[in-house]
């Protein structure tokens, strides 16, 4: 199969698809591997290493979309991409679809066959393909959370870990999952007072036994969060309907009343974002103030360190690729029901009830598509 693999063109998305040991990979099962010029160097790999690796450099998106068979890339493709999509191509990549009815639309025209990292299943019922970026944005939203309480960013200029003689700040998590659980971390470790909401009883007690004392857990009802949003100096919002948008837990109401100069980071904001005053931002723009409140919404967070990403992300989606590459898409699918469980988009149909159900489409059940 000829594999294409394009420059990103989101703001400040520095990750690339392939890295040149998955492009090694994929030319020796006797795969053609094309890389748009420079495609690597936001993620410090050149392209001399994709030569080496047996890839072939191309000029521009151009040719990387007319002539792939497949196109694998890291974030959604932005409508000066998707309109070089054509019938009978497989885009491989992130494209959370249920908040994007624009991209969902553009998707369906363009009669490609789209298979979304994000709706890969485990047979654990995990996502295996979203869970290292997860990981890696949960990291991040201590981080840039704390940069944004600093008064010179319009925060409250509170230390997230205090000093002897000054408390820290009082982090709350909105969902235990993965990346609440690896923001947990990180905060609990710079000195934080962290608290963890979720609704389920079982991830309470994991985060429990997980990090003892040391973090104070809650189950989530609409009180509990209105009290605890209050009490918070950072609101990490992490939750999580796999494939659908996120459910609105933190309210208007709830934000007028945090703290002035709190901070919210809603890692959700590639589903729509879990605050009802959440919109996308950028990575040149990362920050907007509703009512005194920080809001940090940067749909593409891990972008921010990106050759740790690209790696992180290449370590579980290297063996799809090669299924894909391998038998076909039709095939790869019938194979594995976890892989075809990211079937989002294909031939002007919506495979995906989430994605359909969020935007009242015709739904198609995957079934029909694979006879």
């Amino acid at each position: 199969m000829r594999i294409g693999v394009p420059k990103e063109v989101k703001n400040h998305e520095y990750r690339v698809g392939l890295v040149p040991s998955s492009v090694a990979e994929l030319v020796h099962h006797g795969h053609e591997v094309m890389i748009e010029r420079s495609a690597g160097l936001g993620a410090g790999l050149t392209d001399g290493e994709y030569e080496a690796a047996g890839g072939t450099i191309v000029e521009g998106p151009d040719e990387i979309f007319a002539h792939a068979e497949m196109i694998v890339k890291v974030k959604e493709p932005l409508a000066e991409e998707r309109h070089r999509l054509r019938p009978g191509q497989v885009l491989f990549t992130y494209l959370h679809l249920a908040p994007d009815l624009a991209q969902t639309e553009d998707l369906m025209k363009s009669g490609a066959t789209c298979i979304a990292y994000e709706t890969v299943t485990s047979p654990s019922g995990a996502l295996p393909l979203l869970t290292p970026m997860s990981e890696v944005a949960g990291r991040l939203a201590p981080q840039v959370g704390a940069h944004c309480l600093e008064k010179a960013q319009g925060g409250r200029g509170v230390l997230l870990g205090g000093v002897p003689g000054v408390p820290g700040a009082e982090v709350v998590i909105l969902g235990g999952g993965v990346s609440g659980t690896h923001a947990a971390t990180i905060a609990a470790g710079m000195g934080a007072n962290v608290t963890v909401i979720d609704r389920s009883a079982e991830v309470l007690r994991r985060i429990s036994v997980q990090f003892g004392a040391s973090i104070r857990t809650v189950f989530s009802t609409r009180d509990a969060i209105a009290r605890l949003a209050k009490e918070a100096d950072l609101l990490i919002g992490a939750v999580l309907v796999p494939g659908a948008a996120a459910p609105k837990l933190i309210t208007t109401e709830m934000v007028r009343s945090m703290k002035p100069g709190s901070v919210i980071v809603d890692i959700a904001i590639d589903q729509g974002g879990c605050s009802e005053t959440s919109r996308p931002t950028t990575h040149s723009e990362p920050t907007y103030v509703i009512d005194d409140v920080v809001h940090y919404c940067v749909t593409n967070m891990p972008g921010a360190v990106a050759r740790t990403s690209t790696f992180a992300l290449n370590n579980v989606t290297l063996p799809f690729t090669l299924a894909l590459a391998g038998k076909g898409w039709r095939q790869a699918l019938s194979d594995d029901p976890h892989l075809c469980n990211g079937l989002n988009i294909h031939d002007g149909k919506c495979v995906c009830r989430p994605v359909a159900d969020a935007h009242q489409l015709p739904y198609t059940p995957i079934e029909g598509i694979l006879a």
